[in-house]
């Protein structure tokens, strides 16, 4: 999160962490777009496969365009808010065009924490399409050029410009991101003033929310995997009670409990989907667990597959060679079949279970799903 900033008023995750920074990248916050200032031009992908420029949105009296983004929190919290925007607005002659300034590679796994999915434009299509945005969704995160010549200071941001694309307000879409708790619509209240021919009152507001990952922030991203790496494995062996206790999840955590074996080719290939999950989420109330199906006398090679993969996880291996004995153990509708993952909520309800290779997507909607996605608690 960064500190609240005013705007300026005068004339799932990258497969690899790259640490190169393209030439392009902004060494430093770049200026926000001075009021009165012309829309800055771009030409952008959005996740329907079209490129837009701001002349595709001539017909419109006023162009909102929204700096946001699919892993910050508040940026998620507004989602729905700005959808109603856009169906609210429509037939006034708005565009709402919501454009993501973040380099996929530059956010770190521990900045996911209240995610599914990262920033990258392949994650954008999913997020669109299972939240029906009914906004075009842009990618500026190849070479964040229209984020510099704009100047968003957090997602989201907010900049409304009239027919003759004159930047008129700039800022917030309102006082709070828990909507239980607003109180003013500031950008609702900009578009009416636009939309009536008269001045907005409060032209410039606060913003909230996410700092921008300007590419430069990639190696920060690199170094903490490179730090993370150097975590070691621990193992220990666990009994039948030990199982029972772990479904039974008597903890304040929501755990993650994951079966495998060495032998188990499906279980090793999925392996490094768990390391990162844990990584994402392991600073919230969170535990991933893993249970090495094993038998006892190849604890050894257990443990070196661990280190191998850096599973700084809590890890465990049966104390006896039986798979039967720990299918019983464990008590919850398992066939034996590995690798065999559940997700069990403090107080000991199973709220996802898979046997066979989870889907890490799925996986991560299911643990998002309860920790939530926002900073605050949501009303029932």
């Amino acid at each position: 999160m960064i500190r609240p900033t005013f705007c300026r008023v005068a004339p799932w995750i990258p497969a690899v962490l790259l640490t190169f920074v393209p030439a392009t990248v902004a060494a430093a916050q770049p200026k926000t777009l001075a009021i009165g200032a012309t829309a800055p031009d771009f030409s952008l992908p959005g996740v329907d496969g079209k490129t837009y420029t701001v002349a595709d949105f001539a017909d419109a009296k006023v162009l909102a365009i929204i700096f946001t983004c699919n892993h910050c929190p508040t940026a998620q919290a507004y989602e729905e808010r700005i959808k109603q925007l856009a169906a609210d607005y429509q037939d006034r002659g708005v565009a709402v065009v919501a454009i993501s300034p973040n380099d996929a590679a530059a956010v770190r796994l521990d900045e996911l924490g209240y995610t599914d999915l990262g920033d990258s434009l392949d994650d954008m299509k999913i997020r669109a399409r299972d939240h029906e945005f009914n906004f075009p969704y842009l990618y500026d995160g190849e070479t964040q050029a229209t984020s510099q010549a704009y100047g968003p200071v957090a997602t989201p941001h907010v900049f409304l410009f009239d027919h003759d694309r004159k930047l008129r307000f700039c800022g917030r879409i309102d006082d709070h991101e828990n909507p239980a708790n607003t109180k003013t619509h500031d950008t609702r209240d900009a578009l009416d003033a636009m939309l009536a021919g008269r001045p907005v009152a409060t032209a410039t507001t606060r913003t909230f929310g996410c700092s921008i990952k300007w590419a430069d922030k990639r190696k920060s991203a690199a170094d903490a995997v490179a730090k993370w790496d150097q975590e070691t494995a621990e193992l220990s062996t666990i009994d039948a009670a030990g199982l029972h206790e772990l479904v039974a999840n008597k903890s304040d955590k929501l755990r993650v409990i994951n079966i495998w074996a060495t032998h188990c080719g499906p279980c090793v290939t999925e392996f490094p989907e768990l390391v990162t999950i844990n990584r994402m989420y392991r600073n919230r109330d969170f535990e991933m667990v893993t249970v090495s199906a094993d038998a006892p006398d190849n604890r050894d090679a257990a443990l070196k597959f661990l280190n191998r993969e850096h599973a700084s996880t809590t890890n465990y291996i049966f104390d006896k060679d039986d798979p039967y004995a720990l299918a019983d153990a464990l008590g919850v509708e398992w066939q034996g079949a590995l690798p065999f993952t559940l997700v069990v909520k403090p107080g000991g309800e199973t709220v996802y279970s898979k046997m066979g290779p989870i889907d890490p997507l799925e996986l991560r909607r299911a643990i998002v799903g309860e920790l939530s996605r926002y900073y605050f608690k949501p009303a029932e």
